[in-house]
């Protein structure tokens, strides 16, 4: 009997499964490895200035950054994503930019804080259109953590601006070179 689904005791699968597990990879792949990268950057600006009177604003959204990562972490051995051989080179990167800005002044480093969340926002809300073009039901936990994620990296968007971000010397031209740093990020550690 011809079975169109096994040929020669191998069993294809379908586009839209196969279309599926890519993209669970990719997601799970790259947001982990971005929220490692806020973590480091956070870390990096409460190094230099976590007493100062932004510390406590930086602290709250470095917690959150901790949450993201921390349920990535979880969700990486959960759906078998191996995480992306960038890891240690964002850890470094990351500290770098968020001590570097964070160095240039609170309103720089602010602006840090807007041009990655914007990146991330964006990206994000890509990812939400793909997981639900692809089920929103079937996707369900990656869809409401990705949500949240994003709501949240709004938040820290909004506050960066309502903490002078736009202040800073050169701001459109070293949010311009984070946004590209940030794409730049986002492709290597979808495919690597």
């Amino acid at each position: 009997m011809y079975r169109p689904s096994i040929i020669h005791g191998l069993r294809l699968y379908s586009t839209k499964s196969t279309r599926k597990r890519e993209l669970i990879d990719r997601i799970i792949r790259v947001d982990h490895a971005g929220e490692l990268g806020a973590d480091r950057i956070y870390a990096g600006q409460m190094a230099v200035l976590g007493k100062s009177s932004v510390g406590s604003v930086i602290q709250h959204m470095w917690d959150q950054e901790k949450e993201h990562k921390a349920k990535f972490e979880e969700l990486i051995p959960k759906y078998r994503v191996r995480p992306t051989v960038l890891v240690p080179i964002w850890n470094v990167a990351g500290y770098v930019l968020g001590a570097g800005t964070a160095l240039m002044g609170k309103e720089a480093a602010m602006a840090c804080t807007v041009a990655v969340e914007s990146v991330i926002i964006d990206h994000y809300n890509s990812q939400l259109r793909e997981l639900i073009s692809l089920g929103k039901e079937e996707n369900k936990e990656l869809v409401e953590i990705i949500k949240k994620f994003r709501d949240d990296e709004m938040d820290h968007h909004d506050t960066g601006l309502k903490h002078d971000a736009e202040l800073t010397p050169a701001y459109n031209a070293l949010t311009l070179v984070i946004k590209t740093g940030c794409k730049a990020a986002v492709w290597l550690s979808e495919r690597i």
